[in-house]
């Protein structure tokens, strides 16, 4: 059995993936709706919201919540992210119905109590704490908030300690009222689930959820670049460079995915070649591409002691070049084989499987079979991926986020300059 999809007449849809060699069910709630979606004096909401899920209902505390789903060895948890909520769990497949059971109650029933809500913030601000003193989780933050300066899209899901301390249980039911209805949910199932049972039983539970959603959806994000430097005493300094990337309805999507693998995707990649095994400017580098459903954003995050980061972007910078100029066909293949191996190991997981299954229901308003996806990587040419590096690195603004001991770094006068003329070209 592969892929089912049903869609209730609120307009929630089902879509479960059978995996007859599985034992066990991953399923969950995925809600289109994320940190983006606040407004701006309600921010951290939607993470909060997760966090309060499973603080009791008006049908269960927050202790039966808990002991219901472990008494039968499952697992229950949640998750916010930039543009979706997710409330999912793990259990063997005969346990389905209490799980459809608990996940609905969280969703259609949730009891928001005041003296849960008071002792999650400060569970939430010790997280906001533990995120500051970390600097290589900081300056993502930072590096977002450059990007998207003053948009939701760039802010900290997490929230600012101000801000989550100013939630009221108010701001929780009004967000939620206003951005979770079934025709912006999904509900997915896969593993060891029967379709049409399982459609049942989520019938049962939602069927009478309210169609729509009143709150419109999230403002078009605008990309702006900028440099972020917080100077800190320490060994090591963090360091991110960016460029706009690309949407993931966006043709160059996949061509962006398979480039940030030759450049920094691994030990073999050109980033990690040069600037870690050859140079020893840094410990740690590598390059990703984030797709949003409107924009994206393609970085490079390095981790280097104070000696490395006079020439640690100029080396950057040089190979960023370099890349746009040439790629081996060699490199396309491994890039791809890599990106094809990924695809197929998280198709052999359950909660990997509902996953990706939600996110291109959300995005796509269908499933992306991997024979499609394998298609597309197999449309791409050098000459593509190099007309692309071209255009994300030397014609984009770029943004620089570095946190530490950030003295020597390249000033971002002399990044943009260095950019524009081409001088990043010469050998480092």
């Amino acid at each position: 059995m592969g892929v089912e999809i049903s869609r209730l007449v609120n307009g929630l849809t089902i879509v479960t993936h059978t995996m007859p060699q599985i034992e066990s069910v991953a399923l969950g709630i995925w809600v289109k709706s994320g940190s983006r979606n606040e407004k701006f004096d309600e921010h951290g909401v939607a993470h909060m919201l997760e966090h309060m899920a499973f603080k009791g209902t008006t049908n269960r505390t927050a202790y039966e919540i808990a002991a219901e789903i472990e008494d039968v060895g499952g697992e229950i948890n949640a998750a916010t992210s930039v543009e979706t909520t997710a409330y999912y769990a793990r259990v063997l497949k005969n346990d389905i119905p209490l799980a459809v059971d608990i996940l609905a109650d969280i969703i259609t029933s949730p009891k928001f109590d005041e003296n849960e809500l008071e002792r999650e913030k400060q569970v939430v601000l010790q997280e906001i704490g533990a995120a500051n003193d970390m600097p290589e989780d900081i300056v993502f933050d930072h590096f977002t908030e450059t990007a998207f300066r003053h948009q939701t899209i760039g802010r900290p899901i997490l929230g600012t300690a101000q801000s989550v301390r100013a939630l009221t249980a108010d701001n929780l039911r009004n967000f939620m009222n206003e951005h979770y209805s079934a025709d912006r949910m999904i509900f997915v199932a896969a593993g060891a689930v029967d379709h049409q049972s399982f459609v049942k039983e989520v019938e049962k539970r939602l069927g009478n959820y309210r169609a729509h959603s009143p709150a419109p959806l999230a403002d078009l994000a605008n990309y702006v670049g900028g440099d972020f430097r917080e100077y800190r005493n320490l060994k090591d300094a963090q360091v991110l460079l960016g460029f706009e990337g690309r949407a993931y309805h966006i043709r160059d999507y996949y061509a962006s995915q398979i480039l940030s693998i030759i450049l920094g995707g691994g030990m073999s990649s050109r980033l990690f070649q040069e600037v870690r095994e050859k140079r020893g400017l840094c410990y740690s580098i590598y390059a990703f591409h984030w797709g949003f459903s409107d924009i994206g954003l393609f970085g490079v995050h390095a981790a280097s002691s104070e000696d490395g980061l006079h020439d640690l972007i100029p080396v950057i910078l040089d190979q960023l070049y370099k890349v746009s100029e040439k790629i081996g066909q060699n490199e396309l293949d491994r890039a791809r084989e890599q990106y094809r191996a990924g695809l197929v190991m998280s198709q052999e997981s359950p909660s990997s499987r509902a996953e990706t299954i939600a996110r291109q229901m959300l995005l796509y308003g269908h499933p992306i079979p991997a024979s499609e996806t394998l298609e597309r990587l197999s449309l791409l040419t050098v000459d593509r991926l190099t007309d692309l590096a071209e255009r994300l690195f030397i014609d984009s603004k770029p943004t620089l986020a570095a946190v530490g001991a950030i003295g020597p770094i390249m000033s971002y006068g002399d990044l943009v300059a260095a950019l524009s003329s081409g001088a990043g070209r010469r050998p480092y």
